[in-house]
């Protein structure tokens, strides 16, 4: 987003940082184990092609939502960590998880 254009609405500044296909799952998955590797979270959502989980992982690190750490050596390790603010959107994602819920349910 250029400078400037921030959303300064609450509803579209958590939109802004979950925004996109698959950021909710995502951080689901970094809201059940707190922290991940790269592999881990491409097997948790196998239909997630490389380049979408990368550019996720990027979006969510620049909202401050996860950290990424990296472990020098051969070949280099990185962990994607869970922050607090990312710790935050937890009752976000738990309604629409319950919301989804309820509408699946009426589905049928």
């Amino acid at each position: 987003m250029p400078p400037g254009d921030e959303p300064r609405c609450p509803v579209d500044i958590t939109l802004a940082t979950l925004g996109g296909r698959w950021t909710p799952l995502v951080l689901r998955e970094f809201l059940r184990r707190g922290q991940a590797t790269y592999s881990e979270l491409a097997a948790a959502l196998p239909a997630l092609s490389d380049k979408v989980l990368s550019d996720r992982l990027a979006q969510l690190t620049a909202a401050g939502v996860i950290e990424r750490h990296r472990t020098p050596g051969w070949p280099p390790r990185v962990r994607y960590v869970l922050t607090s603010q990312g710790r935050a959107l937890e009752p976000v994602v738990r309604s629409m998880w319950e919301w989804g819920t309820a509408r699946r349910d009426t589905l049928g």
